[in-house]
């Protein structure tokens, strides 16, 4: 498999609180990969350090075969990197269209296979795609953002991380809130985001729901990875069962 996302001896403070101690971590591309822990682990921390909202002390953060670390966010979000942020942080006084119509703002003209695809083609395209995935955002399209459901608003924080046609979606805690079926069903988009060939990187207390859908996934505690595995080992492992899943 092509690695995506590696992630070498990187570190990050909050002043005198080292946040991150050398994590090391890779991202494959076409997968869903979890990073699991308490709060206060540090996996916001990794996130916001990855799309470049936080400058990390050391260490390197290669996406794509190159180095991102302390860049720009901006940068990071036109190379292929967008976050869908703890909390939604949807723009509550716009509409739902205008919502996702903000996060296309990378969006240009491109040339694959020698076929010219401008960047209005591609936003309609993202259009469909987010409203086949998130079919309530399609009903509720004129409605402000303030009017949905904390799910609805789950839906369309990830709806407007995709319509920048991101090759890696940054996810943090996408089911904090949500009731279970809420949860079933982002979950379940999750798998078809991940089946239309976007790579996924995503931080979440419910750990047994996220070791179902993950391919492979990582255990931070207080700033370092203390396990790691692929997905359907770590459903069996002891410690982690009597660590995170209430075994």
């Amino acid at each position: 498999m092509k690695e995506i996302l590696t992630i070498r001896n990187l570190s990050m403070s909050y002043g005198p609180i080292q946040a991150l101690k050398g994590v090391d971590l890779t991202v494959n591309e076409g997968q869903i990969v979890a990073i699991l822990g308490a709060n206060g682990a540090g996996k916001t921390t990794l996130l916001k350090t990855v799309s470049g909202l936080f400058k990390p002390q050391g260490g390197e953060i290669i996406f794509d075969g190159k180095n991102v670390a302390g860049k720009a966010s901006f940068k990071i979000a036109k190379g292929g990197i967008m976050q869908s942020p703890e909390g939604r942080h949807v723009f509550i006084g716009l509409t739902v269209e205008e919502n996702l119509k903000a996060g296309a703002y990378t969006l240009k003209s491109k040339t694959i296979d020698g076929v010219k695809t401008s960047g209005k083609k591609q936003m309609s395209d993202n259009f469909e795609r987010v409203y086949s995935l998130f079919p309530r955002l399609k009903e509720r399209a004129k409605q402000q953002a303030s009017t949905l459901s904390g799910g609805e608003q789950q839906m369309l924080a990830i709806g407007r991380a995709l319509m920048a046609s991101p090759r890696l979606l940054l996810l943090d805690e996408p089911s904090l809130g949500l009731a279970p079926l809420l949860i079933k069903d982002i979950f379940d988009a999750l798998v078809k985001i991940k089946g239309e060939g976007t790579t996924i990187l995503m931080v979440e207390q419910n750990a047994l729901a996220t070791l179902k859908i993950a391919d492979y996934a990582y255990v931070l505690e207080l700033g370092k990875i203390n396990m790691s595995g692929d997905a359907e080992t770590l459903r069996n492992d002891e410690r982690l069962i009597k660590a995170y899943l209430g075994g």
